[in-house]
């Protein structure tokens, strides 16, 4: 399976199922991406009934997007509590970005070769966006396509979704490490985006896997400097 893409769907069911499970499938994805930018933060509920009325569903593919975002990690639900956009306390966080800066490497480089030279121009493209824009939720959007492009040639069994699922929990620190740095760190970050492209046009996946290895390091030796980030009670 493809590292920038959900697993394949089986089989499709009978028809009842069939609506169901697109509907709970156009729901799951509708409010990640909501959680993604910002709308729900880590530890605010997510009642059942707002979201069904909010993405035009029954409560039957509400329940079942729930249990599908719970399985990615961004989702906690507990019993007869409902559900809880997930919340990572400082350790669990720097534990989760310890393991990225392992795995990341690795699917980068079973990336690497299957990138055409237009794959990377484009990943060109995206970093200079990036670097022009002053809008963090436009920067969050392209650095994470970027990103999932790096990753885009890779085919493994688990590692893609493995990846994927450590970005889901780990997004609402990306925003807000992005608010936090300084016009000195942004540009670091720039240049590492440059770095890594320039790294992959050259075929030294050595030096690009250094790259984004400690692209990912910068990230959590920031958020270690500010536990504020992982305070705050659950709404109640």
């Amino acid at each position: 399976m493809s590292a920038a893409s959900a697993a394949s769907s089986p089989a499709s069911p009978p028809a009842p199922a069939t609506r169901d499970g697109n509907a709970s499938m156009r729901v799951a994805d509708a409010l990640r991406e909501a959680i993604v930018r910002g709308e729900y933060p880590p530890g605010s509920r997510i009642r059942q009934e707002e979201i069904a009325e909010r993405f035009g569903a029954s409560r039957v593919p509400v329940r079942e997007a729930l249990k599908m975002l719970e399985a990615d990690g961004i989702i906690t639900l507990r019993a007869n509590a409902g559900a809880w956009v997930s919340r990572l306390s400082l350790a669990e966080c720097d534990e989760v970005y310890q393991t990225r800066e392992r795995v990341e490497p690795l699917l980068l480089r079973y990336s690497a070769p299957q990138l055409t030279p237009a794959d990377l121009d484009r990943l060109e493209g995206l970093a200079e966006r990036m670097a022009a824009t002053s809008d963090v939720e436009e920067f969050l959007r392209l650095d994470r396509e970027f990103h999932w492009g790096t990753y885009a040639g890779a085919e493994t069994l688990v590692l893609g979704d493995l990846v994927r699922r450590l970005w889901s929990t780990t997004q609402p620190y990306r925003r807000a490490y992005t608010l936090m740095i300084d016009a000195h760190s942004q540009r670091i970050v720039h240049d590492e985006h440059h770095m890594l492209v320039t790294a992959l046009r050259d075929g030294d996946i050595d030096t690009a896997e250094r790259v984004i290895e400690g692209h990912i390091r910068r990230t959590r030796r920031l958020l270690a400097q500010h536990p504020e980030v992982f305070a705050g009670d659950d709404e109640r």
